[in-house]
């Protein structure tokens, strides 16, 4: 018996060794996953337990599809000149099939965003793309101008990703990873209409304006493609139960093939209704945090990017006698470049704000931190813009406006990143609803310069009109938003959390109801069997 105690003695002991080492690291590894936010289950198909590879990889296509309903919006732009002689109108007008794509992006995803919450972001993500791809061949095809704006009201329903991407970084990032993910999926956003002007200046130029429509298809085709083969599912509705501590299962072939299904709800309990249209941003619209960022943003956005897109052709046509290219290439790159650089500083700067915060708390700091980034893009926006109508007033070289127009979508780029992560940091679970109230904002009070900016320009003065703009995006916009600064946790603790906004919301919300009500009927059990046996105890005693 000793002999084979013995002889036992130190591989047994190894293998208690072995057993108490794994138990430790597996202890560790559900520590350190219990102090991410979101604490992610362990689950394989959750996103959060995804590799980082695969979420670039996800990320990239979201951000891709948000740069192409720019792309099919602004493409045309740089060829109003052209466009407007065959139909025989002015380059103003032009403009207008222009305007009605950018009040269609607002709109159309109040269509999307219920559906995408309910059968998943991949079917929207699809049958958006295809709806452009569809009406970018149309628009090609028009024989007069109001069958152009027809097929242009179509072609404004591409872009569910402006409202829905930001849901989607949410879906597969974790609280201190979005800053970065979320300027990425910005600036490729914004990049989609700033790159647009010089691949239309190009093909306007040498093909004829019908070819820059028929450019924009292919490209909606080819990512149509991409998309349906290398797309997964990001909607995951999280239970609340124990398992979200766990050492989750490595993501197999076999699950990645179940998300890239086309059909079927991420989760039988989602359900949709009709208060899931409409009504769901604009429920959100009460909440501060969620409307100033929103309101301050569209406005900036607008003055700085929407406004030179729908201005430029008949600007630079009248003051420097440029044709299609010169403008397409002058203005797409100023925009580009000023978009490019500002993501570089915003998303970098978010990041180091939120984890040197982190860091000194001990603990995710408030969303409020994160406000104090957009200095940089309050300060220089306002320049760029004074600097485009000052040097276009008084006739400069050419590089004066540009470098104005780059120096202000520098300072959009900071000020986007910065809203958004402050705003769907603030209601998570809202993300896709909050996303819909800044796209609708942006597009809608951008959808009006081209009606009155020319007008107002050419009877006050460029240098006035622009002076205007600076003033009411970066002062009596930015008000709000300072306080914000100063109070914004106040006002968010006392309204509360938003409830049953949407569909996932209201699956959650059930979820932690019953989870609630169950651990509250285990505790009155165990109160109840307690009590039963110190009655006992008393009664054996007598």
């Amino acid at each position: 018996m000793a002999d084979k105690t013995n002889k036992g003695g130190p591989a047994s002991e190894l293998e208690h060794t072995t057993q108490a080492r794994d138990v430790e690291n597996a202890g560790a590894v559900a520590s350190s996953r219990q102090h991410l936010s979101p604490v992610p289950s362990n689950d394989p198909a959750d996103p959060l337990n995804w590799p980082m590879a695969l979420k670039i990889v996800v990320l990239t296509q979201v951000a891709l599809l948000a740069a192409l309903g720019g792309l099919n919006t602004a493409i045309i732009n740089p060829a109003y000149v052209p466009l407007a002689k065959e139909f025989g109108i002015t380059t103003v007008q032009a403009g207008y099939q222009t305007t009605v794509v950018i009040a269609i992006n607002g709109i159309a995803p109040f269509l999307w965003i219920p559906l995408a919450n309910v059968y998943g972001r991949r079917p929207v993500y699809l049958a958006s793309t295809l709806v452009g791809f569809v009406s970018a061949i149309g628009c090609a095809y028009t024989r007069n101008f109001g069958q152009l704006i027809v097929a242009r009201v179509f072609n404004g329903f591409i872009t569910a990703a402006f409202a829905l991407g930001a849901a989607s970084v949410v879906d597969l990032f974790f609280f201190h990873q979005r800053g970065r993910a979320m300027g990425f999926y910005t600036v490729m956003m914004t990049n989609g209409s700033h790159l647009a002007p010089i691949v239309g200046g190009l093909v306007g130029q040498y093909l004829g304006w019908r070819w820059t429509f028929k450019f924009a298809a292919i490209l909606d085709g080819v990512m149509f493609l991409i998309t349906f083969f290398c797309l997964p599912e990001t909607l995951y509705v999280r239970e609340n139960s124990s398992n979200q501590l766990a050492e989750h299962i490595p993501l197999s072939k076999t699950t990645y093939l179940q998300r890239l299904k086309f059909w079927g709800k991420p989760s039988p309990k989602l359900h949709l209704r009709a208060k899931h249209f409409i009504l769901p941003p604009l429920r959100m619209a009460r909440y501060p945090s969620a409307l100033f960022p929103a309101l301050y943003y569209a406005a900036q956005y607008g003055f700085a990017s929407i406004l030179p897109a729908v201005t430029v052709a008949h600007i630079f046509t009248q003051f420097f006698r440029w044709n299609t290219l010169d403008i397409g290439l002058a203005y797409g790159g100023a925009l580009t470049i000023g978009g490019t650089l500002g993501e570089l500083a915003g998303g970098l700067v978010v990041d180091y704000i939120v984890k040197r915060e982190r860091k000194r708390l001990g603990r995710d700091p408030e969303p409020e931190v994160r406000l104090q980034a957009i200095w940089t893009g309050e300060i220089l926006l306002p320049i760029g813009l004074l600097i485009y109508g000052f040097t276009l007033q008084y006739h400069t070289h050419w590089f004066g406006p540009l470098f104005g127009m780059g120096l202000a979508c520098f300072g959009i780029q900071i000020i986007t990143t910065t809203c958004y992560t402050y705003s769907i940091d603030s209601y998570r679970p809202e993300g896709s609803d909050v996303s819909q109230l800044f796209n609708f904002c942006r597009q809608e009070i951008g959808m009006t310069f081209a009606f009155y900016a020319i007008p107002m320009a050419e009877k006050i003065g460029y240098q006035f009109t622009f002076l205007f703009f600076a003033l009411m995006g970066s002062f009596l916009a930015f008000i709000p938003i300072a306080v914000l600064m100063w109070k914004g946790k106040e006002i968010r603790e006392k309204l509360g959390k938003p409830n049953d906004i949407n569909a996932i919301d209201e699956t959650e919300n059930a979820e932690l109801r019953a989870s609630e009500a169950k651990l509250e009927m285990e505790s009155i059990a165990d109160d109840e069997a307690k009590r039963d046996a110190k009655d006992d105890h008393i009664e054996s005693a007598d």
